[in-house]
């Protein structure tokens, strides 16, 4: 029986990977797509950078609200719906025409997606013990990573036989085909889940850190705010969005104009940086259990967190000091990986301070974290048509990977948001 209620709770986790994955694909996908997009509806690189920005515009805008509608009705419901917007939206990219028909269609795909992952925190809150977080976290991110990683493969070999338009739909269907397999197998309880063993729910509800009496909030979220180390947790993110959004938006153009490579090695650096990911997410979960196992959670969580942003800057910085575009695509890669060493650390405190508040606290810090994600494709357009030097966004991008360095010294998963009364 333990055995089988253990690997449900693996197929809980797996169901999250592919969700991670879904994000990604319909994420990733316009960046590989974007020179194309830009030719057939006439867009300059700004404006290519205001329909980058739409998506994250809503993604910061909705985030918290879906996480509370989360926290109030459970992942199941909620997930599924936002997944079916989302996909909704993707497929309805194949049927823009214009500049402002992009940004709207885009801010709308942000509202479906601002919720995921805030909900998937919600869903470890309650399916996953508190020692395990970490770890989990890391196999979440390293899912989403390799997928978004192999995303510019995929659509390279799919652009060879589809037009562009097609491939949204394409990944469009996915998301449709998880979100109705999700709403049918998944429970927001381990309880509630018919193959779930007694053995197994006890275990899980006596380690993941709620109280039997706070399966839903109460009182006011505005608590969260109100959390001293919800702030700088917040600071970072927004250093991690907006490396990941360079990343997702304007590396291959980068990568292409500026350093001239074409074809599959354009593909395959597009890429890297998420890919390369995938080893960092699982490091920097698994890594920071064990840590905090032997020099406790606070400062486990603090090594990696201060040594992944380091790292990340130096890798960035280094990029714009070489001449050779397969050292700079290489550097960046580096140092793309090495911020993301910060991302199951930060997400995992964010649930344990959260507590049973943990999808509104997870949206909070994901909500101003995708300020960055706003920003960051504006500021390099603006830059590089400004200067017509892409260095600059690169040695801005390091700098704020420093400042996110700075922010974890305050961060202490230690605390916990508290919440009492319908006033509080």
């Amino acid at each position: 029986m333990g055995h089988t209620a253990f690997s449900i709770r693996n197929r809980v986790v797996l169901f999250t990977m592919a969700l991670a994955a879904v994000t990604y694909l319909d994420r990733v996908c316009i960046a590989v797509l974007a020179p194309q997009i830009s030719t057939e509806l006439d867009l300059s690189r700004v404006q290519m950078g205001y329909i980058f920005s739409a998506f994250a515009v809503a993604y910061a805008a909705f985030g918290v609200p879906a996480a509370w509608w989360c926290d109030r009705d459970g992942a199941r419901k909620v997930l599924a719906w936002m997944v079916l917007i989302w996909s909704a939206f993707t497929m309805a990219t194949a049927l823009v025409w214009n500049f402002v028909s992009m940004v709207i269609i885009r801010f709308l795909f942000g509202i479906g997606e601002a919720g995921a992952w805030p909900s998937v925190a919600r869903v470890y809150s309650r399916w996953i013990p508190l020692t395990e977080r970490g770890r989990i976290q890391g196999i979440f991110f390293a899912g989403a990573h390799l997928a978004g990683g192999l995303t510019p493969l995929v659509v390279a070999a799919m652009a060879g036989w589809l037009q562009w338009r097609m491939i949204f739909i394409v990944f469009g269907l996915v998301g449709m085909v998880w979100a109705v397999c999700w709403y049918a197998w998944f429970r927001d309880e381990p309880r509630d889940h018919k193959s779930v063993s007694a053995e197994e729910r006890d275990h899980i509800e006596a380690t993941r850190g709620l109280a039997a009496n706070q399966d839903k909030p109460s009182g006011s979220w505005t608590a969260v705010f109100r959390t001293p180390t919800v702030a700088p947790l917040c600071v970072q993110a927004f250093a991690n969005s907006y490396g990941f959004y360079f990343f997702i938006t304007w590396l291959p153009t980068y990568l292409g104009q500026a350093r001239g490579m074409t074809g599959a090695e354009l593909a395959i650096f597009s890429g890297l940086p998420l890919m390369l990911s995938f080893v960092a997410d699982l490091t920097g979960g698994e890594g920071s259990d064990r840590l905090a196992r032997r020099i406790g959670l606070r400062a486990a969580r603090r090594a990696f967190g201060v040594g992944g942003y380091i790292l990340a800057a130096l890798g960035i910085f280094l990029a714009t000091q070489v001449g050779s575009g397969f050292a700079a695509g290489l550097f960046i890669a580096i140092g793309g990986a090495c911020s993301m060493l910060t991302l199951a650390p930060a997400w995992a405190t964010a649930v344990d301070v959260g507590g049973r508040h943990a999808g509104v606290t997870a949206g909070t810090m994901n909500t101003v974290g995708q300020v960055g994600g706003i920003l960051s494709p504006l500021v390099l357009a603006y830059l590089v048509d400004a200067t017509n030097n892409w260095n600059l966004p690169l040695l801005v991008l390091a700098g704020v990977y420093a400042m996110a360095a700075i922010a974890w010294l305050m961060v202490d998963p230690r605390q916990r948001v508290e919440i009492t009364g319908s006033n509080a």
